[in-house]
């Protein structure tokens, strides 16, 4: 990343682009540029053939000039920085303060990239883009300008499973005011990478994930219920609280089978594809390792039984201090 400072002081992020990118967005122009500067000096030659030498001579350099130095900076201050290179490379031209160029910039790039470029071979400025810390050659250093990438590939998120129903709304009035940024964030990695470590591992580390989680909320986790299981609950309680402060109170969310999508226990099973490819929920997501003794709920009677309607709300269940399900 490339730390810019726009005129009203505001730093903007922006990932530089690399001798790779640039050096094949240099080698598509100069395919297309001298592809358009045969056809011109075919033509021109054909419509001239009864001239003299001298006056071919002159052609042919005028022809040059205009189609391999004016012809990019002609396409660069049109296009303000994308030229059909850097189009296909995702590439753009940009001033040191992230905004626009110009003329005057397409300019000074131009002339320079006739030394730099044409006249060397491409030698100094691929030694310069090495050199420079932001990859810049000296058409960019005396422009003042920068290429940046414009298509940056975005990261595939994670998927956190869903916790176990009987789970749901048990800790609707847990205080996660004191838990840090850091504790959530190493949660979550926990969480989507669970599947791939080792259970035993994956064990302890849930554990300590967990009493870490008890100590900054204040209430001790419930007993008889798996770590991973706890973790997974109260993940899923904080982004239920971030979606009702985000869009409000949505009628039937956190009710098993209600909403399909992210997050919502019985949207997606154990077992079952995950939206969007991620893979598929780990069978024994919430399960001890071998030699770990079998975890069962601590209040079974926490999801509907079998004489309430699908969505009921249990009413028996008497509250426990710190975790007591929603009324």
């Amino acid at each position: 990343m490339s730390e810019l400072v726009t005129g009203e002081a505001v730093a903007l992020e922006l990932r530089a682009a690399r001798l790779p990118s640039r050096a094949l967005a240099v080698i598509i122009d100069l395919a297309a540029a001298f592809g358009v500067y045969i056809a011109v000096s075919v033509a021109l030659f054909a419509a001239a053939g009864s001239l003299d030498g001298a006056a071919q001579a002159a052609i042919s350099v005028a022809t040059f000039v205009l189609v391999l130095v004016g012809g990019p900076i002609a396409v660069e201050t049109l296009s303000h920085g994308r030229s059909l290179g850097k189009l296909a490379c995702g590439l753009r031209v940009v001033r040191d303060d992230g905004g626009p160029i110009r003329f005057r910039h397409a300019l000074v790039r131009g002339a320079m990239g006739v030394i730099e470029i044409l006249g060397t071979a491409g030698v100094v400025a691929c030694i310069a883009s090495l050199v420079s810390a932001r990859g810049r050659r000296l058409g960019d250093v005396f422009a003042g300008t920068l290429v940046v990438r414009e298509r940056i590939p975005v990261a595939r998120t994670a998927y956190v499973p869903p916790p176990p129903p009987w789970l749901m709304g048990r800790f609707a009035e847990l205080d996660l005011s004191g838990v840090p940024d850091g504790l959530w964030l190493a949660i979550r990695q926990y969480l989507t990478r669970m599947g791939q470590l080792d259970p035993q591992v994956g064990w302890s580390m849930a554990a300590r994930l967990a009493a870490d989680l008890a100590a900054c909320t204040g209430a001790a986790a419930p007993q008889g219920v798996p770590p991973a299981a706890y973790l997974a609950a109260v993940v899923h309680e904080r982004q239920a609280r971030d979606a009702r402060k985000a869009f409000g109170a949505v009628p039937g969310y956190g009710v098993p089978g209600s909403v399909p999508g992210y997050g919502v226990p019985g949207a997606v099973s154990i077992g079952s594809p995950v939206p969007g490819g991620a893979g598929q929920v780990p069978p024994g997501a919430f399960a001890p390792p071998s030699g770990q003794p079998t975890y069962q709920p601590a209040q079974p009677s926490y999801g509907p039984s079998a004489a309430e309607p699908p969505g009921a709300a249990p009413q028996d269940v008497p509250p426990k201090t710190g975790f007591a399900p929603p009324a």
